[in-house]
């Protein structure tokens, strides 16, 4: 399934074939410390094409992973996972109809506790992240 979406200024355009339907909740600081709130994700794997890399802002958030943001707006356009070639982006960057499902949450152990999502999802802890990418690494 494909997709598309635009940063607020309309610099960045990417394009996007997702990888899944599923939608990924991350509780992790930095992504809270990034967004002012959880991530809301949806994998697409390494099938972005971003239409003008010259404004987009890579900034590596640690030894594994970068953040793109636009440099002329700021909008946060993707979480880049190196080992794995992957990119997460924020599902409402993207322009998508209801065929997503919020199924997980990740980093759950440093949720704050003043919000709580309803759905039922499949949670896991840090550890338990990083034990799953050494697995399949």
């Amino acid at each position: 399934m494909k997709g598309n979406g635009k940063c607020l200024c309309g610099s960045v355009v990417l394009e996007v074939e997702y990888a899944s339907s599923e939608i990924a909740a991350c509780h992790c600081s930095m992504c809270r410390n990034w967004g002012g709130g959880p991530m809301l994700a949806i994998d697409c794997a390494d099938s972005v094409k971003i239409s003008d890399e010259t404004s987009v802002i890579r900034y590596s958030s640690s030894e594994w992973a970068e953040r793109g943001f636009c440099k002329k707006c700021g909008t946060h356009l993707f979480y880049y996972l190196k080992p794995a070639n992957q990119y997460h982006l924020p599902i409402g960057l993207l322009k998508t109809d209801n065929s997503f499902t919020f199924t997980h949450q990740i980093f759950i152990d440093e949720k704050p506790e003043y919000y709580e999502f309803k759905n039922e999802t499949h949670n896991m802890t840090g550890a338990e992240v990083f034990a799953h990418f050494e697995a399949e690494g």
